[in-house]
């Protein structure tokens, strides 16, 4: 039996489902377009989960993340980091450490294709990814940004980086940044400024650094923008990420980035 989706399924709540379905966008032409919940909020999935992750094999996983439902996804995600997190722990499925570690980061990079809003993004990869990446090459990363599927796939790419800005690294998060700048749709824009806020928070210096710097992309990619190909990346991002960006910042500094 599996325990997890089990355990779910009992904490249906209907009365919440039209709310939850309205919040994530699931209506036609929307991002979330038809996905169905179940009517659980977070916390509860969280409970669930912390009592249930033991005793949840990847099989149980599996079934979990190609569920219909949006809040057994959730809760298949969050497992996986749960499991990650104790992989030094006793023994996961017949694995330990490393390898569980290992098979955690496979799993999760292979069902990319059910990772499918926001939240499930956010609540996931930099737990899993962003921390695997610590001490290796993180290319992984700026392919998903470059070339990722989705835009959840590329959003992936940039959420990650927070592992890194919590441990003082800043280069990726900027980099990958430059590579999403201009990405035509709303959901990166926000992760874009949310992440390099998050850098700002760490050092500002190195945020104002990056926000005055030129745009790469203002001579290629705006060509008809009317912009000096030596624009700076303030004058020329997304209104939606620098807003998020610089909402950190002292008033009257935001104002001045916002005026220009």
């Amino acid at each position: 039996m599996n325990r997890l989706l089990s355990e779910m399924l009992l904490r249906a709540d209907p009365s919440q489902v039209e709310g939850l379905a309205r919040f994530f966008k699931t209506g036609p032409g929307q991002y979330g377009y038809g996905d169905k919940f179940l009517g659980i909020k977070v916390p509860v999935t969280r409970a669930v989960v912390k009592e249930c992750w033991r005793s949840v094999g990847f099989e149980d996983l599996e079934e979990c993340i190609c569920s219909e439902y949006h809040e057994v996804r959730l809760a298949a995600l969050l497992t996986l980091v749960e499991v990650y997190k104790h992989a030094k722990h006793p023994s996961f499925a017949g694995l330990t450490g490393e390898s569980i570690r290992q098979k955690c980061i496979d799993f999760y990079l292979s069902h990319t294709a059910h990772i499918n809003n926001w939240d499930l993004v956010d609540l996931s990869c930099y737990p899993l990814l962003g921390e695997w990446l610590l001490d290796k090459d993180r290319s992984l990363l700026y392919d998903l940004a470059r070339s990722g599927r989705t835009i959840w796939e590329q959003r992936i790419g940039m959420v990650s980086t927070m592992t890194f800005i919590r441990h003082g690294q800043l280069e990726d998060t900027f980099a990958i940044a430059d590579i999403l700048l201009h990405h035509e749709h709303d959901l990166i824009h926000k992760a874009v400024g949310w992440l390099l806020r998050e850098a700002g928070k760490r050092d500002k210096a190195a945020l104002d650094a990056y926000l005055q710097g030129p745009d790469p992309h203002s001579g290629l990619s705006l060509p008809h923008s009317g912009l000096d190909p030596e624009s700076p990346r303030y004058r020329t991002m997304p209104r939606t990420a620098l807003r998020y960006a610089i909402e950190k910042f002292p008033e009257p500094e935001r104002q001045q980035y916002l005026a220009k």
